[in-house]
């Protein structure tokens, strides 16, 4: 397991380098090619000591052995200088293993601070190279780091989940076992792991506990170990090296590989089956195949569409479609695969999606489909994620899907990811279990589990969409909601209303115009673009808690009307006004915020360029009614979170850096106190990619706009720059190498008394206000910035960063209440037996 001194060393390096390599990732970059250098001089150390020859640093390549770094004649720039050369000379060192070359490729110093070096450097001192599963456990908790940033390109897939997975498809050891998208080789060194596990004569499968059913363990110190040392001591020789040479790996970004190589080397595996490869655009292992497949694949498509090839069975653009047909399509005949995919592949209505959900249902690919919450990725994306469980063999003996929904994975669904008690993988576990034992059996599966759906494979066919999504099918599988429930328009005290059909003008300062471009996603009206109608109807007034529904464009938006004064509604607007005799509006209003009225408008949404709803179909849907004193009490509890919210999102929205001017600071042009560099090239706009070895940096909104393998356009910077938008004005801190995108940035280096992020947050504080989209940065070199001595710079920068902080734990708090709302909503419409809420 994970030990203390061995995770407070890792801790201790992330410290050092955090103020010159602020970037997560770059730090575990930094970090891993540290402990590989140190490793190499270690084992020809570990050789000399047997008797026998050093192996790496030798000849020409002597002068850079690990130990010559801590020489105390060498002063601190001439270490700094060894050690980049180093870096930049072990690629080309024909006399050492590939996979070593291979890590250090692209290497290189991004800081020249000597003092920094030195404590980073003694830090990695400490570490000894041993084939050990402490070290390996070690690099995964490093590995873990990746999880708290949000510039990956691809998201991370949380440990538990991993092993989760793992052990529902369950390799065995004469699998081979394939992740097509291996990032840091998460799935493969699990799957690994879980066969030695399984081939260990200390292996109890009936009380071994499961990583995902550990409790008060942080997600970041997770080991599939559980306290064992599980050797696989019943493995053969060659059933070890089968299982080194059959489990493989491909990633399009080299920097992932990288990762991949180290982890699975210190894991074990001396020759990695870890290759830089794009999996949908080349063929060059089109004809490999594998028994078992694991893959979290990246979900984001760039501008454009993937262009691959036209081996696949659909022909499609979207990178999540082309990488389910590609793991489909390279299963062996009984091959089982575990597979995270975006809600998009569940249920969208596009041709390629409802070709795969056909592919996957009719060809016998589908066992289940199991839902996860929509935290599980947090803090860098809250999308909604659905694992496919993928066995071709045991998909042939049923004519049925099973369907498991986890509500929550044993951690609250906050950023910061903290464990908690509620855990529903177990028991979803052993529901598939159970399922698939009654599957192989042929006795009925009979499902007591209220997060557990079986659904005919011809029903899923009935219309065509092979729809996936839980709630689709939930309502055949139980009809006793928590309370009754009713059509929208049996609460209603008349039919619902569509708006006016007038044009908008001027506002008179007498009576708005609500359009549905009014609204915004939690449902408040905007303040911006204030107009009137050009015809005034009395029918359309509105009055206080009328509900109005999108029935076009933002679909399934709902506004409750709480606003004083003269208010009338557009065509694009349904009315439904309730009977409060029987519902709350703002209880109905609340209900709309469920997972379960999500996927309703989904369902109801014509296709097409433009979703529609009308107003019989709203009129048609069902909700769970409790009585008027229970709507209260929920209404009253939801009040109070959503004030939480409010106050919170306050303060996030309106906060920016605030510096207050000293007089007698001295004044300078902007135009004296940066240099502006040149990018080699620019990368045109159609070029970003989702994934790539290098991010893209232009003036629109992201910090990140795209990515590119592309190192002709490689901007390489020693400190930190700050980017402006030349056009959009638009603010950004930058401390890595990156590529310009192919619009007007300006790629600021300040001179030696100014701090690259005092520049940033003065450009913040003081803005240039754009006008219309035209150049600026003319207006600001000519504008003047207040500077003070570096030390008080340097007192700004960490009193903004520290208030930063505060901005940041708001953020977390809204994520956090705004959860509480959702599950708290949800359980109105689970299928159980009446009980109190």
């Amino acid at each position: 397991m994970l030990d203390s001194i061995t995770k407070k060393k890792i801790d201790d390096a992330r410290d050092i380098l955090v103020g010159k390599v602020p970037v997560p990732s770059s730090q575990v970059e930094q970090i891993t090619i540290a402990l590989i250098y140190k490793f190499m001089y270690d084992m020809d150390n570990e050789s000399i000591e047997l008797g026998g020859k050093p192996k790496y640093f030798t000849g020409d390549y002597a002068k850079y052995a690990w130990n010559r770094l801590f020489d105390q004649k060498l002063s601190g720039e001439g270490r700094v200088m060894l050690y980049q050369d180093a870096l930049t000379k072990i690629p080309n060192n024909a006399s050492i293993p590939t996979l070593f070359r291979d890590i250090f490729k692209n290497a290189f110093l991004p800081y020249r601070d000597p003092e920094t070096l030195k404590l980073f450097l003694k830090c990695i001192d400490e570490f000894t190279y041993e084939h050990s599963e402490k070290l390996g456990d070690a690099f995964e908790y490093l590995l873990a780091v990746l999880g708290s940033q949000g510039d990956a390109g691809q998201f991370r897939t949380p440990r538990h989940i991993i092993d989760f997975m793992v052990e529902l498809i369950d390799p065995q050891k004469e699998d081979s076992i394939l992740d097509p998208a291996c990032g840091t080789a998460g799935f493969l060194i699990s799957a690994y792991k879980h066969i030695i596990k399984t081939n260990s004569s200390n292996y109890d499968k009936v009380n071994d506990p499961h990583t995902f059913a550990m409790h008060n363990t942080p997600l970041d110190e997770l080991v599939i170990q559980n306290g064992k040392k599980y050797t696989g001591d019943l493995l053969t020789p060659d059933q070890r090296a089968f299982l080194h040479k059959n489990i493989k790996g491909y990633d399009i970004a080299f920097e992932m590989v990288r990762l991949s190589l180290v982890n699975m080397y210190l894991h074990g595996f001396n020759t990695p089956q870890i290759f830089e490869y794009d999996t949908l655009t080349s063929t060059e292992r089109w004809n490999e195949y594998a028994n078992v497949i694991l893959a979290n694949p990246p979900f984001m498509t760039p501008k454009g569409g993937i262009r691959p090839h036209h081996k696949f069975t659909i022909q499609a653009k979207r990178s999540e479609v082309l990488f389910v047909d590609y793991m489909l399509e390279h299963l062996t005949n009984n091959g089982r695969a575990g597979i995270i995919v975006p809600e998009g592949i569940i249920f969208q209505s596009g041709n390629a999606y409802k070709q795969l959900r056909k592919l996957l249902v009719e060809e016998n690919y589908l066992v289940g489909v199991i839902s996860l919450p929509a935290g599980v990725f947090n803090p860098y994306s809250g999308v909604k994620t659905s694992i496919l469980w993928i066995d071709k063999a045991l998909a042939k003996k049923t004519d049925k899907i099973i369907f498991l929904k986890i509500n929550n994975d044993g951690f609250d669904l906050g950023a910061q990811r903290r464990p908690i008690e509620a855990n529903d993988l177990p028991a979803a576990f052993d529901n598939a279990m159970a399922y698939k034992e009654s599957v192989l059996s042929g006795e009925e599966y009979i499902a007591s589990d209220k997060n557990v759906s079986l659904v005919e494979k011809t029903r899923l066919a009935e219309n065509g969409d092979f729809n996936l999504s839980w709630e689709r099918y939930i309502s055949s599988t139980s009809n006793s909601y928590t309370y009754d429930t009713v059509r929208l328009d049996e609460i209603c005290v008349k039919k619902a209303q569509y708006g006016s059909g007038a044009a908008k003008t001027d506002y008179d300062g007498e009576t708005r115009y609500i359009r549905i471009t009014d609204i915004d996603d939690d449902g408040n009206l905007k303040d911006n673009d204030i107009v009137s109608p050009s015809v005034i109807n009395e029918k359309y007034l509105l009055n206080e808690d009328d509900l109005l529904f999108a029935r076009s464009g933002s679909v399934g938006r709902v506004y409750i009307h709480r606003q004083k004064g003269r208010f009338i509604f557009a065509g694009y607007l349904i009315r439904f006004v309730l009977d409060k005799n029987k519902a709350l509006p703002r209880f109905i209003f609340y209900l709309t915020k469920s997972e379960y009225y999500a996927n309703w408008i989904i369902k109801q949404s014509k296709t097409g360029t433009i979703s529609n709803i009308n107003a019989q179909q709203y009129s048609s849907l069902r909700i769970p009614l409790p009585p008027l004193s229970v709507q209260e009490e929920i209404v009253a509890e939801l009040d109070s979170y959503q004030k939480i919210i409010d106050g919170a999102k306050q303060v996030v929205d309106n906060w920016k850096p605030h510096i207050d001017i000293d007089p007698e600071w001295d004044s300078y042009p902007y135009k004296e106190i940066f240099t502006t560099l040149t990018a080699p090239m620019k990368i045109q706009t159609s070029e970003y990619s989702s994934s790539g070895a290098y991010p893209i940096i232009d003036q629109s909104m992201h910090e990140i706009a795209g990515w590119t393998d592309d190192e002709r356009a490689l901007v390489r910077i020693e400190k930190p720059v700050v980017i402006f938008g030349d056009h959009t004005c638009r603010i950004k801190y930058i401390s890595k190498n990156f590529c310009q995108g192919a619009d007007g940035i300006k790629i600021l280096s300040t001179t030696e008394n100014v701090i690259p992020k005092y520049l940033y947050y003065y450009l913040l504080a003081f803005p240039i206000t754009p006008q219309g989209y035209n150049r600026h940065f003319s207006k600001l070199v000519e504008k003047e910035i207040s500077i003070p001595e570096l030390d008080v710079q340097q007192i700004i920068v960490s009193r903004i960063e520290s208030e930063q902080k505060l901005v940041e734990a708001n953020r977390k708090l809204i994520a956090l209440f705004e959860q509480k709302i959702k599950e708290r909503i949800n359980r109105l419409w689970e299928t159980n037996q009446k009980r109190p809420l």
